[in-house]
């Protein structure tokens, strides 16, 4: 691999604007990660019966579910709207609209009014405002890690990109504080005030993502005229190999967190191994290592590779489910907690740590917005749906079944790590460091790669 093409990763020691930009993006997933993550906790705990009341509470925690469902099958379609236009008008201009979509939108579930009080509205109007989250979290992620990685030094990206995954962690923290401290308020207000508190976040979000500058490599592929006129058909024609391979990276991080997390809540809730406190305080403890464990597993892909770290993690996945759910039935807090943290902080954290460098690395410039994009939301249609799937997998086979599903996650994500290149090996990271000792750093460089050298990217 030549320099040059190493170059279309951006400036070899990163912008002057490349931390700014880091916690710009990561401010924003924040946010996102609060508003779409917040309706899991909500429909795991209060949904069932606010807008799907019936005599069987099992039937109204799946109707739940389901709608938490539709969210995530509507990201695929943001991630290409959004994938579409970072690639064509740029990466900042789909930062900022989605965060005012989502802020919108989640304000707007804590208005809602309840089955009680409109009938069949009350669903309808929820699936609605939770196809609009769907769309805005779907165009989010592309274009706030693709920022922060083509800002970044090339020996960086993992720690710079891992800045930003670990805002997934703390947006899950915050919503999980608030909906601890809301619990006690009782009634409706118990979920209506995270979601109603989610537009003070929004609006200090908006004023840091205003600031950020665009991305240098973009600018670079407008300035050569490489901007495709389709860059998401181009991307499905030429790059359909690693949209796959991302997909089942993809599915072992977020599905097996739908198993873990957010099935996990309805599951010690439901038999009661632990009250809606005590679970809501095991999150926050893990979400709260989650977001150090997050830049320190992205910081490792920078010294062995994006590869091997998904290799093992896996690995450890599949053999993790049936020991996860054994733990759990024991009841003893402590080991609820434990496992809950293991089951964040290293299958699903170090696997975002990993994808927020990799993913961009598996895509040419000009068309990697699209790419990476489809590659991370399509695979969100999978955890979507899971918490309903692994709810009816317990219905018929008790715990085994939801054990046996996170299992089966981990291994489609250690098959497709096995199957998709390393971007980062030996080879990528001694031309980096001989180009990191000769560039100059205030010059800041922006190589425009031949049409064939962004092909390699």
């Amino acid at each position: 691999m030549s320099t040059d093409a190493l170059g279309m990763r951006g400036p070899v020691h990163g912008t002057p604007d490349a931390k700014r930009v880091a916690i710009g993006s990561s401010v924003g997933a924040v946010i996102e990660t609060y508003d779409f993550i917040g309706f899991g906790t909500a429909a795991a705990l209060y949904f069932g019966t606010a807008f799907f009341p019936s005599g069987d509470p099992m039937v109204g925690t799946l109707a739940a579910f389901a709608t938490l469902g539709v969210g995530f099958a509507a990201r695929p379609l943001g991630g290409i709207l959004g994938g579409h236009l970072g690639d064509r008008i740029g990466r900042k201009p789909v930062l900022v609209a989605s965060l005012i979509v989502m802020g919108l939108a989640t304000f707007a579930i804590g208005l809602l009014p309840t089955y009680a009080a409109v009938g069949l509205w009350a669903p309808a109007l929820l699936v609605t405002v939770r196809i609009v989250q769907g769309l805005a979290f779907g165009a989010e992620w592309g274009g706030a890690i693709l920022m922060s990685y083509e800002h970044a030094p090339w020996r960086s990206k993992g720690r710079y990109t891992g800045i930003v995954q670990a805002g997934f962690p703390v947006g899950l923290l915050l919503a999980n504080l608030v909906f601890l401290v809301s619990v006690h308020l009782g009634g409706d207000w118990a979920w209506r005030v995270p979601f109603l508190a989610s537009i003070v976040l929004v609006a200090v979000g908006l004023v840091i993502r205003s600031k950020v500058p665009e991305s240098p490599v973009f600018t670079d592929v407008k300035e050569s005229g490489a901007i495709a006129a389709s860059p998401v058909l181009e991307s499905v024609k030429k790059d359909w190999r690693d949209i796959l391979r991302g997909i089942g990276l993809r599915i072992a991080e977020t599905a097996g967190y739908a198993v873990s997390i957010t099935y996990m809540i309805s599951y010690l809730h439901a038999n009661g191994l632990a009250g809606k406190s005590q679970t809501l305080f095991a999150l926050c403890i893990a979400s709260a290592i989650g977001i150090v464990a997050t830049v320190a597993w992205a910081g490792l892909t920078d010294r062995v590779g994006r590869r091997p770290v998904y290799l093992w993690v896996c690995g450890f996945a599949v053999l993790f489910g049936i020991p996860m759910f054994l733990l759990v039935n024991t009841g003893v807090f402590v080991l609820v907690i434990a496992t809950v943290v293991v089951s964040y902080a290293v299958c699903q954290n170090a696997l975002a740590g990993a994808q927020g460098a990799w993913f961009p690395e598996l895509f040419a410039a000009a068309r990697r917005a699209s790419g990476a994009s489809l590659a991370y939301q399509i695979s969100a249609m999978v955890a979507g749906f899971t918490p309903f799937a692994t709810t009816l997998l317990y219905v018929w086979l008790g715990w085994i079944g939801p054990a046996l599903l996170f299992s089966a996650y981990g291994a489609i994500g250690l098959v497709a790590a096995l199957l998709t290149r390393e971007t980062w090996g030996p080879e990528e990271r001694r031309i980096a460091e001989e180009a990191a000792g000769t560039a100059d750093p205030i010059a800041a460089p922006r190589p425009v790669a031949a049409p064939r050298e962004k092909e390699l990217l």
